[in-house]
């Protein structure tokens, strides 16, 4: 038996007066299957009911009733009703039937009927937008407020009151082709399909497929009992879905023991790796390209869980990760190069093999600019551990977002901030060394570690100096903060008057075409906003980092992205307290254009985002991080993205936002919420819950859950 814990989002959450959000109960689904692999379930479920609050599942050869929370045979106490439906089958002209009122409504392949004495009316549902002779007819229910619901190749129907109302895609509807129907008493109707789930409350639609929710996508019949369990029978099983309260608090908790448990290498976060698909008891620890960065997202949610709880043991969290990242300096014979991942000797894969130099050249072929660099995992000094090299913006993006919080939130002492003020200085003080560059034991740049005048001024690197400008403008103003030393100012004046690194960074992230755009560089950007914002004391460069944020945002605001979402709102609130304080009421901010400070403070003096998506997104995450296949080409709900020369398996649903995050493949805060049918590794990985921590933590520490 394999056990997901998933979220269930619901619109209708109780605000409690004067009660902390994070405190508050909203329903998790605990999703159960019961699947021949664990031996509970034989072969396909092709039916199922309800007998005195028990459900009765059948497969072809065998039934079986639940009790006590296991599928057995044991058949007593039944009533006689179910003893005869056991072997019952449904009718081959009737595809559904339920008792409206005091009448029969049937369903069939041709349409739609009152059944009285054996004699069928049709029925012709119609409302303001449609008119319809409904054909295959596959699902009817009467949900507990007494509305008739339908389920048709033209949509969904409900017949409340004598008024019609009719769903498409365009309402909403995720997909047609249905199997069974069964109503909950909270209200909500459960349709079956050919392709998963669907669940509608107060018109809204939710889709339940995969193996996130089900044991095969073909769903046969449904019940739901009178506690709101849903029990779905399909080829491959049966799917128990069981509301449960939990708090946002609970779910941290849960996530803080799911990284500590399944995700920590030696003080290094990263996804796992499962040797057998699906089953989390083979997980096993393993290695990212950005551990660094992985492992600074976690160490800065717990800073920012330290910061709003006062809890010694996040500060241990914290001290810990700072410490792992740290390490990734320390242990490379360049000073200031952090490693993109440390492993002991003895760690299982032939990691330098991968890379070898015949690897190497091949990879040059499409990838000229490929480092040729061997070993790419080199032994350290003591020859106990191996590193592995050619690190990436992102993991300085890591470091720097996590060092200036880590400093401002956790470090107390004069020693624990001396030691961020060293590693910060090493790591700042590399870069100048080298003239804005990454450079490795080899003496050369690495392949994403470019952020020099001359590289952006060239055919190679003018996709990404707006991005990799503003990065190096961040790293120096938290440079600034946390070392004091004037010197970063500086270089940070030089880049900008001489480098004009400042004007670059107006356009700090690519969003077209869409060959230059990939998602983690909303991570790098929004993450570097943050330091470079916080950091700034200038008002006319405040102006400019506020137009910069609102540009990037553009690309991610429809993306219902919690961690994303929460950097940009606590950023712009404070540029909104800025305004407020009067910091840019000044004569002499670009006196060759006096119009350009008032017209930025008049634009972009509140936040365009839309704040309940950030809770919305944190209950929906599932606690089931496993990496599924989902794909959501098919659904009636989208509209596929337009944009010339754009994946055609990019999309959005029909209010221009990105689908609910538990109905996509992906759960890492750092994907394309648009992709349609990504898939984090189709069963074969589970994903670190610092995907959830940190935003949450974050958005506790800035006020924006209230």
């Amino acid at each position: 038996m394999r056990l997901n814990l998933l979220i269930l989002f619901s619109l209708t959450t109780l605000v409690l007066y004067g009660q902390d959000i994070s405190e508050q109960k909203f329903n998790q689904e605990i999703v159960t299957q019961y699947t021949s692999t664990d031996g509970s379930i034989l072969g396909s479920i092709h039916r199922i009911i309800m007998d005195k609050g028990r459900p009765i599942a059948f497969s072809e050869s065998q039934a079986y009733v639940f009790k006590n929370g296991t599928w057995t045979k044991d058949f007593s106490g039944l009533t006689m009703a179910t003893q005869q439906a056991i072997d019952g089958n449904k009718s081959e002209k009737v595809l559904s039937s339920v008792v409206y009122g005091k009448q029969l409504v049937v369903g069939t392949e041709t349409g739609l009927y009152f059944q009285t004495n054996g004699k069928r009316r049709p029925i012709y549902p119609a409302d303001t937008n449609y008119s319809w002779a409904p054909r295959q007819v596959s699902a009817l229910t009467v949900d507990s407020f007494g509305d008739l619901w339908f389920g048709s190749q033209d949509g969904i129907g409900k017949l409340s009151k004598g008024v019609w109302t009719l769903f498409t895609g365009k309402q909403g509807l995720p997909y047609n082709q249905f199997t069974c129907a069964a109503s909950g008493a909270d209200g909500s109707v459960w349709f079956g399909t050919q392709k998963g789930v669907i669940v509608v409350r107060n018109n809204h639609f939710s889709y339940k497929s995969s193996r996130r929710w089900l044991p095969d996508d073909r769903v046969q019949d449904i019940v739901v009992d009178p506690n709101g369990n849903a029990f779905i029978a399909t080829a491959g099983g049966i799917a128990q879905i069981s509301p449960t309260p939990m708090t946002l608090e609970e779910k941290a908790h849960y996530f803080t023991n799911q990284v500590e448990t399944r995700h920590n290498r030696m003080g290094f976060i990263a996804h796992s790796e499962l040797t057998k698909q699906f089953d989390l008891t083979t997980s096993r620890l393993a290695i990212s390209d950005n551990d660094g960065k992985y492992t600074a997202m976690y160490g800065a949610a717990q800073a920012f869980r330290y910061a709003v709880t006062g809890d010694p043991v996040a500060k241990e969290l914290a001290d810990r990760s700072f410490k792992a990242c740290k390490w990734l300096s320390d242990i490379t014979p360049e000073p200031g190069f952090p490693a993109r991942v440390i492993i002991p000797t003895d760690w299982h894969e032939p990691v330098n093999e991968q890379y070898s130099r015949e690897f190497n050249k091949k990879r040059q072929e499409t990838d000229p600019q490929w480092k040729d660099i061997y070993p790419r995992f080199p032994l350290s000094k003591d020859g106990k551990y191996r590193y592995k090299c050619d690190t990436s913006s992102d993991e300085l993006a890591g470091h720097f977002f996590f060092y200036g919080i880590y400093y401002d939130l956790v470090a107390k002492t004069v020693e624990e901030k001396m030691e961020v003020k060293a590693v910060v200085a090493d790591m700042m003080d590399h870069l100048l060394r080298h003239g804005y560059k990454l450079v490795d034991y080899d003496g050369k740049v690495t392949r994403w570690g470019d952020f020099s005048p001359e590289y952006f001024h060239s055919v190679y690197g003018y996709d990404q100096r707006g991005l990799n400008s503003m990065m190096m403008l961040s790293f120096l103003n938290v440079a600034k903060h946390v070392t004091g030393n004037a010197k970063y100012e500086q270089e940070s004046a030089l880049l900008r008057n001489k480098h004009n690194y400042h004007i670059f960074a107006l356009h700090p992230k690519e969003y077209f075409p869409s060959g230059n755009v990939v998602p983690w560089d909303n991570n790098l950007c929004l993450m570097s906003m943050y330091g470079l914002l916080r950091y700034e004391s200038d008002p006319a460069l405040i102006l400019m980092y506020r137009q910069a944020l609102e540009t990037a945002w553009l690309h991610m605001s429809k993306q219902k992205n919690s961690f994303w979402d929460t950097i940009y709102e606590a950023l712009a609130k404070n540029f909104g307290k800025q305004v407020d304080e009067k910091l840019f009421v000044r004569t002499d901010l670009f006196p060759e254009n006096h119009l350009y400070a008032p017209s930025v403070v008049r634009e972009h003096y509140k936040p365009r985002n839309h704040t309940p998506f950030i809770l919305e997104n944190l209950q929906k995450m599932p606690l089931d991080l496993i990496g599924y296949s989902m794909p959501n080409t098919h659904r009636l709900d989208i509209i596929k993205d337009p944009t010339p020369g754009t994946d055609s398996e990019k999309g959005w649903g029909h209010d221009g936002y990105a689908l609910p995050l538990d109905e996509r493949g992906h759960v890492r805060q750092d994907r394309d919420s648009f992709d349609l049918n990504l898939s984090e590794g189709d069963g074969w990985s589970e994903h670190e819950g610092t995907f959830y921590l940190l935003p949450y933590y974050m958005a506790r520490y800035h006020h924006l859950l209230r």
